[in-house]
């Protein structure tokens, strides 16, 4: 008899199935701290206390992705330590800011499982909700992973694959920023005179910089999110993969990305949603991010005139630069090099 957990296998799991994840998480300012030397983000609301309670924030909000990333770690012992791959995101909503001192913890509801055609593996899709310690949702999105089957001979469950909108509704978006006072809003010390009225629909956004991943990088993120999936930090098990090596956990491209749409897109300081997205092709120690944006879609936010919502795709490739905004071929597949392709909204001051 063993204590251990060796993780949930796609035979382990059911339609309804609800996972309370272990080990609450107290955010403290050296998490903010770590988080901001591995990707450099530079967005001011974020970095500033100053300048975040000068426009109605009580002190700097914890990055929205640092929120996501501890978030979705909590899940990974239950969802996809067995995982092959995580393969997408879905209505995702930041629904509440949260500050060093909260505590955060995670649980997940399964509402849809598939049996991939190798009948060795299937797709499990779970919805997890990311609250604090009074128990308010902060945070909330779908995700769908494939993991591996613990017995190839096992019957399938039936499949059931939960319908996902495209969007997250704008009407549903933007309660997770106070009312902000927009005159006291210092736009050179944000990075750019850009509002929200500035960005057209149509418009690609080459955000110019490249951040090149070291090795010791990506397994501190791994870590510090208490990620334990074996692909990212085991290369004892992953040197006898697919690929020999481990690979970068998603959420540093999603990261290195977004910090480097900050040329182009500073004061853009807010991801209100993640309406869908999905990691195209791995990420390794030694390649080099760039990115760009397109925006999809404009919004005005119901009974707000500080702020609007920008709908942007943000797509990351690696070891090429984006001056040809390289991303599908006629056939509708990925050009070479591509990494990530994420639909978000974003606020911006008007």
């Amino acid at each position: 008899m063993t204590k251990t957990n060796p993780g949930n296998f796609f035979e382990d799991y059911s339609v309804g199935q609800i996972l309370n994840h272990a080990t609450p998480r107290t955010i403290t300012p050296g998490d903010v701290a770590v988080y901001n030397s591995l990707y450099g983000p530079r967005f001011a609301v974020q970095s500033s206390d100053e300048f975040a309670r000068a426009i109605g924030y009580p002190r700097s909000p914890v990055d929205d992705l640092l929120l996501f990333h501890v978030v979705f770690g909590k899940t990974v012992p239950d969802v996809s330590l067995n995982a092959i791959a995580n393969l997408g995101y879905a209505n995702g909503r930041f629904l509440k800011p949260a500050y060093p001192g909260d505590t955060l913890s995670t649980v997940s509801e399964v509402i849809g499982l598939k049996e991939n055609s190798n009948k060795e593996t299937g797709t499990v899709y779970v919805r997890s909700t990311g609250r604090n310690q009074t128990g308010e949702v902060v945070l909330e999105y779908t995700r769908w992973v494939m993991v591996r089957k613990r017995d190839k001979a096992s019957p399938a469950p039936e499949a059931v694959v939960p319908k996902l909108t495209d969007r997250v509704d704008p009407k549903d978006i933007g309660v997770a920023v106070p009312k902000l006072d927009i005159s006291a809003y210092n736009f050179a010390q944000g990075g750019a005179s850009y509002r929200w009225g500035g960005y057209a629909v149509g418009e690609k956004i080459d955000h110019v910089d490249g951040m090149t991943l070291e090795e010791a990088e990506h397994q501190m993120a791994t870590r510090l999110y208490q990620n334990t999936a074996k692909v990212h930090f085991n290369q004892h098990t992953e040197s006898k993969g697919r690929f020999g090596k481990r690979i970068v956990y998603g959420g540093v491209p999603i990261s290195l990305a977004r910090a480097l749409s900050f040329n182009g897109l500073n004061n853009a300081f807010h991801i209100a949603a993640i309406n869908g997205g999905r990691h195209v092709a791995p990420l390794f120690a030694g390649d080099t991010v760039y990115a760009w944006s397109e925006v999809l879609e404009k919004a005005e936010l119901p009974g707000r005139t500080d702020v609007g919502a920008l709908r942007t795709r943000l797509v990351a490739v690696k070891n090429q630069d984006c001056a040809a905004h390289p991303f599908k071929k006629e056939s509708g597949e990925y050009e070479d090099g591509v990494i990530l392709d994420l639909d978000i909204w974003l606020v911006l001051p008007k």
